[in-house]
C-alpha cells in the first residue's frame, strides 16, 4: 500500500519553519571552540601599573559590551617579577581556560632570574599595542631638552643623578643602562615598587628623572609639576589633543631628534597556554580585536599616548622573537643576566 501524498499546505509549513531555523542559525553564529567556564586573566606583576590597569580594562570591556558568555577574571600574580604568573600558565598546558597580558618581563625575567620559563612554553595569541617610555625631569629642571639634560647629567659628575624606575633589571633600569652606554652619562638608578611611586619621587624632587611610562605621568604632567623631555620610539606619538596646557603628545620629540640616540618600547600583548588548539587560539584573537574596537578602548589609547601595532598569528611570533633576541643583547651589556644565560 502506497503512502498517502501529504498535504500541500503541510508541505509549504515544513520549509517555511525550515527556512525559519536556518535565519535563526545565521543571526546567532556558533563558535568552533568558545569558553565552558570563566577564565582566568593572570598578570604577572601588582596591581596598579600599566599591565594591571590594561587587564582590568579588557575585562570591564568585555563585560560591559557581553562579548563573551563566560566571565573573565583578573588575577595579579607577580611574584618574583612575574615568575609566578609565567610559570602557571606553563603548568596549565592545554587549559584554554588561562590567559596572561605580557610585558617586558616575559623576556628580562628568565635572563635576569633563570627560572626555568620561556615564552616558547606559551602560545601567542595577539599584540594589544606597545607601550612608550618618555624621559621626564621635575618642571624646575632648566634643561629645556634632553640632550641639555644628559649634558648636565655628564657635568655633575658620575652617579650624582639619580634616575628613578620600577624595578631592577626591567624596563626602566634596562633603558637607563642603554642611555648611558650611547650618552656617555652615569646615573644613580633608584628602583620603585611601581610607575606611581616613581613619578611620585619626581615630583617631591628626591630622584632627578624617570623613563616612565606615558599614562604613569600624565597627571603629574597636567598639573605641571614634570615635564617630558623625549619618546624613545623612532617616531613621534601621533596623539595631537592639547595635554598640558598648549602641549600634546604629539610635540614631544623622540629621543633620536633631541639628540639622544636611545629607542624602547614594551610589548603589551596577549600569551595563552601551551598546546591549546588553533580554534580556541582564534576565539581569543576575535575577541581582543572586538575589544580594540570599542570606544573605551579607543579612548585609553589616546590617554596613554600607546603605539596602536596589533598583530597576531606568525608575524606576532616574529617580533616577540626579535623582541626576546634584542633584550638578551641588552640585558648582557649591563650585565644583568643570569649565570649560565647567554
Amino acid at each position: 500500500m502506497q503512502n498517502a501524498p501529504v498535504p500541500r499546505f503541510f508541505r509549504r509549513t515544513a520549509v517555511a519553519l525550515s527556512i525559519g531555523i536556518a535565519s535563526l542559525a545565521g543571526a546567532f553564529p556558533s563558535f568552533a571552540w568558545e569558553p565552558t567556564k570563566n577564565v582566568e586573566f593572570i598578570v604577572p606583576a601588582g596591581t596598579g601599573g600599566g599591565a594591571d590597569q590594561m587587564a582590568r580594562l579588557v575585562q570591564s570591556i568585555i563585560a560591559k559590551h557581553n562579548l563573551m558568555k563566560q566571565s573573565m577574571i583578573v588575577v595579579n600574580k607577580g611574584g618574583g617579577a612575574g615568575a609566578e604568573g609565567f610559570l602557571e600558565l606553563k603548568g596549565a598546558k592545554g587549559d584554554p581556560h588561562k590567559i596572561v597580558i605580557t610585558l617586558s618581563n616575559l623576556f628580562t625575567t628568565p635572563l635576569a632570574t633563570g627560572v626555568p620559563f620561556n615564552w616558547k612554553d606559551l602560545t601567542p595569541v595577539r599584540m594589544l599595542a606597545l607601550d612608550q617610555f618618555v624621559l621626564w625631569v621635575h618642571k624646575d629642571n632648566p634643561a629645556k631638552t634632553a640632550r641639555e639634560y644628559i649634558e648636565a647629567v655628564k657635568k655633575a659628575g658620575p652617579g650624582k643623578m639619580k634616575m628613578g624606575g620600577t624595578g631592577s633589571k626591567q624596563e626602566d633600569q634596562i633603558i637607563t643602562v642603554a642611555l648611558e652606554k650611547r650618552s656617555g652619562a652615569k646615573f644613580t638608578y633608584i628602583p620603585y615598587k611601581g610607575g606611581g611611586e616613581v613619578a611620585t619621587q619626581l615630583v617631591g624632587k628626591h630622584i632627578d628623572s624617570t623613563v616612565n611610562n606615558p599614562i604613569e605621568a600624565v597627571a603629574q604632567w597636567r598639573a605641571g609639576n614634570l615635564k617630558p623631555l623625549c619618546v624613545f620610539d623612532n617616531e613621534r606619538m601621533p596623539y595631537k589633543g592639547k595635554v598640558a596646557g598648549d602641549y600634546s603628545w604629539n610635540d614631544i620629540p623622540t629621543c633620536k631628534e633631541a639628540g639622544v640616540d636611545t629607542d624602547y618600547v614594551m610589548l603589551r600583548g596577549i600569551f595563552m597556554a601551551g598546546g591549546v588548539t588553533p580554534d580556541q587560539v582564534k576565539y581569543y584573537v576575535d575577541l581582543m580585536e572586538k575589544v580594540r574596537q570599542t570606544p573605551e578602548w579607543k579612548k585609553f589609547m589616546e590617554d596613554g599616548a600607546f603605539n596602536q601595532t596589533a598583530i597576531s598569528g606568525k608575524e606576532y611570533a616574529d617580533w616577540v622573537a626579535k623582541a626576546e633576541t634584542l633584550h638578551l643583547g641588552l640585558m648582557k651589556d649591563a650585565g644583568f643576566l643570569a649565570p649560565g644565560k647567554k
